[in-house]
């Protein structure tokens, strides 16, 4: 039986794919107008072939991940080509459509004029759609079309280093140019084991940086602890002078799979737990430890996860129980919801929190001064810095991927934080 929600996502499918199809094999017909008739026939008749077969592979990925609660290769091929497919279409239609507005407006000065001169019942007549709107159309879908392709193929392993430099007022003097690499989202469960090197090669980029501290923020694995299993060696290598310190994720709980028994997830998260000790990482759920240097302390915070709509164990009271409130303090916290709702309203003042889980949804625009997700109408702050009253915000794009194997303009994370003290 087909659940509510599964029924859901095929109406909103039939409403949008509908129209853009109609849409898109109009362009289509235009742009094969003058082939021989069996080339054409074969064009047209094979893309609602493809369509067809890619709308019955999109059904039975819904139906596998209902039933069993998992992404094997060949839902993740269908997704890929789904989300490339779309975005393709999209850029197609848009040109399209602009192409159809501006003869609508021809038509409608015609219109006017035939009305005008009062000899003849005006007509409202369309002109006939031009071939070298459909060329624009597929020139401008191109573009979309390569994109996707590589970042499915190599954009989600083009790691990128970020290193916003931060200001405080109360930062203490010891600290000034403190530098902290942060990591987040693995996702290990994405991997593929043939990917190692390329994940080997993120590992380095971050190891490369020689920060003074590293945090890890969330999601190590995908659902279950034997995921990072094959990795344990590779993201075991990140080590500081002032340590390696992480929290968990929304994902890390084992919320989103189907379990024997509640004991069984609880032994994995268990497992889960001990795989970051060895590593290496001492995790810091709704605790804190105290870092020091040349006799000044900085309180490092840690809180289980806690998410609008997602689990909500993240307790900041029991991480701050002991801190004296005048000191500085930087909070890993998964969600940057949370700074959102409880952080930046807290009585207490937390300097600095660092966060991830957004990943900018793997796709999106970076420009100079503008950046653009889906994610930002979920997420006020998706990506980079914020602040409000003092309260700081840095929000990790991601060292991995999920649902979507690839990035698209988003391109996955290591950041690398310098505090400094703001003079005057």
């Amino acid at each position: 039986m087909i659940s509510k929600n599964t029924l859901l996502i095929i109406t909103a499918l039939v409403a949008v794919g509908v129209p853009m199809e109609w849409y898109t094999y109009r362009g289509i017909r235009k742009l094969t107008r003058a082939w021989p008739p069996a080339r054409k026939r074969l064009a047209r008749r094979g893309y609602w072939v493809l369509m067809a077969a890619l709308v019955v592979s999109l059904l039975i990925t819904l139906q596998l991940f209902r039933s069993e609660h998992r992404m094997n290769d060949f839902a993740k091929v269908t997704i890929n080509v789904t989300l490339t497919m779309l975005a393709t279409k999209l850029a197609f239609v848009l040109v399209m459509f602009g192409g159809d507005i501006f003869r609508l407006l021809i038509a409608a000065i015609r219109f006017l004029k035939e009305k005008g001169r009062g000899d003849a019942p005006p007509r409202l007549l369309l002109p006939e759609r031009r071939k070298w709107v459909s060329q624009m159309a597929l020139a401008v879908a191109a573009v979309p079309f390569t994109g996707f392709l590589y970042g499915i193929t190599r954009g989600k392993y083009d790691f990128r280093v970020h290193r916003p430099v931060l200001y405080f007022d109360d930062l203490p003097e010891a600290f000034d140019g403190f530098t902290i690499t942060q990591l987040s989202d693995i996702h290990s469960g994405s991997f593929d084991l043939d990917s190692r090197k390329a994940v080997q090669r993120g590992v380095d980029l971050a190891r490369a940086q020689e920060s003074d501290l590293f945090l890890f923020t969330g999601d190590l694995v995908n659902n279950k602890a034997e995921e990072i299993e094959p990795w344990l060696d590779v993201f075991g290598q990140l080590r500081a002078p002032y340590g390696q310190f992480s929290t968990l994720g929304n994902h890390d709980y084992g919320e989103y799979i189907s379990w024997p028994s509640e004991a069984a997830k609880a032994a994995d998260l268990e497992q889960l737990m001990q795989y970051h000790e060895v590593m290496g990482y001492q995790l810091l759920n709704n605790t804190h430890v105290m870092l020091e240097k040349d006799g000044q302390q900085l309180a490092l915070l840690g809180v289980e996860n806690w998410g609008t709509g997602f689990i909500q164990r993240g307790d900041l009271d029991a991480a701050l129980a002991g801190v004296d409130p005048s000191a500085f303090k930087v909070l890993m916290s998964h969600d940057p919801s949370h700074w959102e709702i409880k952080v930046k309203n807290h009585p207490t003042l937390v300097q600095l929190t660092l966060a991830g889980h957004t990943h900018g949804m793997q796709m999106g625009v970076e420009l100079p001064g503008w950046k653009w997700s889906p994610i930002q109408y979920r997420y006020p702050h998706w990506a980079g810095p914020a602040e409000v009253n003092r309260r700081q915000l840095y929000v990790n794009r991601g060292f991995g991927f999920l649902g979507f194997s690839g990035r698209v303009g988003i391109w996955p994370e290591v950041t690398v934080l310098e505090l400094r003290r703001k003079e005057g």
